[in-house]
């Protein structure tokens, strides 16, 4: 096979996952077995346009598979929205001789990645690293299994709790935009309701449900709720309920940035490190401006451009799902 590329670069960018460590670590073994050098990039974009850069070699990235957060750390840069920023980092990369970047994170980390290979036509592969979950392209992204698990925990012990003193919980989970954690949480975990921004929340109807389950007997509730649900976050929502229902004793618990941390789950390594490898073996054969995924347990790569502007949709039976096992 006859490697176009003798030096890449590789870098987190936006929030950081378990399992980027691992994605860092399949990138840079692969590559150098390859022949290939490898520059990590620090603080994303931001470290692009600083030029805070170095050679990764082998023994650089041993012993942080089982790491969470990531080596190279990680920003979201202003700068490199700007023209300014993008040509510093492009003269950056090229006083290096740096001819093709892996790019870690998620749909902003692609967009800039994508506007970044239109305007300098600089190689790029994108490898989906975000706890939601919420990138087409790819059955799941590095780190959600993770903080699904770290979520599910919490909400375990959150019912013992609620349970001892008869209370309705409201929790809320990450998901801005998209509801994977908070509607697998709540399957995983027996919750009462699932608020996710998918849906449309009513109130009224939550009430009920809640009355009837008091009806049937259940004395203490889980309410999940993602952050970006159109009824707001756990406490917008608690604060709704108690005023046309003041007859729960109710608690929040935002279980917040805990969701991105703690040692990568087996499923996230083994993702990271399948990704990390297709990464640079798609480089090799000719990618350029894609994302690699795993889809239908099959490698997959998605047009940057594709994999941003499609949504990543949530299976509609769950939710059928969901509110049929919370009877």
């Amino acid at each position: 096979m006859k490697i176009k590329y003798k030096k890449i670069g590789v870098f987190t960018s936006g929030g950081d996952s378990p399992g980027m460590n691992a994605a860092i670590r399949a990138v840079v073994r692969t590559a150098r077995s390859y022949g290939i050098k490898v520059y990590g990039i620090r603080k994303g974009y931001e470290g692009m346009i600083d030029n805070d850069m170095e050679e990764l070699h082998s023994k650089d990235v041993g012993g942080i598979i089982q790491r969470g957060g990531t080596i190279l750390n990680s920003d979201r840069s202003k700068r490199f929205r700007t023209l300014e920023g993008r040509q510093t980092a492009f003269n950056n990369l090229r006083n290096r001789d740096i001819e093709a970047i892996i790019a870690i994170g998620g749909d902003g980390t692609f967009t800039g990645a994508s506007i970044f290979h239109d305007e300098f036509k600089m190689s790029v592969i994108g490898i989906p690293g975000t706890i939601d979950n919420d990138i087409y392209g790819s059955d799941f992204t590095i780190g959600y299994d993770t903080a699904l698990n770290t979520v599910v925990q919490a909400i375990d012990k959150i019912q013992d709790t609620a349970g001892s003193h008869n209370r309705l919980f409201f929790v809320e989970v990450m998901g801005r935009d998209a509801g994977f954690i908070a509607l697998n949480a709540g399957i995983a975990t027996g919750a009462e309701d699932i608020l996710i921004p998918e849906t449309i929340t009513y109130l009224d109807d939550l009430i009920l449900n809640l009355k009837e389950n008091k009806r049937r007997g259940k004395t203490s509730a889980i309410i999940i709720v993602a952050e970006g649900d159109d009824a707001g976050g756990a406490y917008e929502v608690a604060a709704k309920v108690k005023k046309l229902d003041n007859s729960y004793s109710t608690r929040v618990s935002v279980l917040g940035h805990i969701q991105r941390g703690g040692s990568p789950s087996a499923m996230d390594r083994v993702l990271a490190s399948s990704l990390g490898y297709e990464a640079v073996t798609g480089l090799i054969k000719g990618y350029e401006n894609h994302m690699v995924g795993i889809m239908n347990n099959k490698t997959v790569y998605t047009p940057l451009e594709q994999a941003i502007k499609t949504p990543h949709n949530i299976d509609k039976q769950k939710l059928q799902i969901a509110r049929m096992l919370a009877i």
